[in-house]
């Protein structure tokens, strides 16, 4: 057994102290911590996308900064700016939010598009310039945001450059009558505070970095991501950094099962998630009602699934 699997169940079990019902959005941005990419929450207010990306910073021992995005919010209230210090009469660089382990970009789509594409650095690059200096985040730098999707006025629809930055789009739905009332009594109680996990973090980012693909789910994926290029109802299909997320969310699935190889079932359950908010259909499927999670189910029926040559041992 990988190694790494007792410190993930460990900060699993922190998290879900916090949040129930919520398996697999927590599993999903540990996939995402794992791999090295940034989340996409959407939800109805009060379903707990900040409860959640809070208690998953604390659990992960991670610095953590929430920044609430609004129409009149400019880019260096993102970023930082610089600024004259005239106790010792030079300029300086006043950090902005953004230099944390996990940002938390609430209702991005409140944002102004200036606003928005001042995270397309950071995201991409991991780095901001301010004022013709560049400064490194640091290390690990996930950004998890949260979009609304029931608000239609004052918000702006994100980009497709800035869509594409995000690994995983991750739904958070209503609770289910027993959640709900579970989370109400946990409220009325003393809830235990999640407990962070020393070392959890360089563990799963060396655990993904040793997890083997085989070459024919290397082309299994290519296969699918290929297929949203070329499927009638999709005006706009994934790019290539589509093929590398999956790939790379998929060796996060497989850490956090613990295993060092990648089987089929992990690029299956990730597809959606990771390619779903990366498709632009055309007009006769949104008159239909046909949602992008519906084309990639087809594909994946109509894409033969590779028996892999697995190069590790099962544990």
């Amino acid at each position: 057994m990988n190694p790494t699997k007792p410190l993930v169940d460990k900060a699993l079990a922190s998290i879900h102290r916090i949040m129930a019902g919520q398996d697999e959005p927590i599993r999903l941005l540990m996939v995402a911590l794992t791999a090295k990419g940034h989340a996409l929450l959407e939800g109805v207010p009060g379903v707990g996308k900040t409860t959640l990306a809070k208690t998953f910073a604390t659990t992960a021992g991670l610095a953590f900064h929430r920044i609430q995005l609004t129409p009149d919010l400019m880019p260096a209230d993102i970023l930082g700016h610089s600024y004259f210090d005239q106790r010792e009469a030079t300029f300086k660089i006043r950090q902005g939010p953004v230099f944390a382990n996990v940002l938390l970009a609430d209702e991005i789509n409140r944002a102004p598009p200036r606003t928005q594409s001042a995270l397309l650095e950071v995201m991409e690059e991991q780095q901001v310039t301010i004022e013709g200096q560049t400064l490194p985040v640091p290390t690990p730098f996930l950004v998890v945001a949260t979009k609304n999707p029931i608000d239609i006025e004052g918000v702006y629809p994100l980009p497709e450059a800035q869509l594409d930055r995000f690994m995983l789009f991750i739904d958070m739905g209503y609770p289910d009558h027993d959640i709900e009332r579970d989370i109400i009594t946990r409220k009325l109680g003393n809830i235990t505070p999640p407990e962070g996990i020393p070392g959890l973090v360089a563990a799963l980012h060396e655990a993904h970095a040793k997890v083997h693909v085989d070459s024919d789910l290397i082309d299994y994926v290519l296969g699918i991501v290929r297929a949203t290029r070329e499927h009638d109802a999709i005006e706009l299909g994934a790019g290539p950094r589509g093929s590398e997320h999956l790939i790379a969310a998929a060796r996060g699935a497989a850490v956090l099962a613990g295993r060092d190889y990648v089987i089929p079932d992990d690029i299956k359950k990730l597809t959606i998630p990771v390619l779903a908010h990366r498709l632009m259909l055309g007009p006769d499927a949104e008159v239909e009602g046909i949602e992008a999670s519906d084309i990639l189910m087809e594909i994946l029926d109509a894409t033969p699934v590779p028996i892999a040559k697995v190069a590790h041992a099962a544990d």
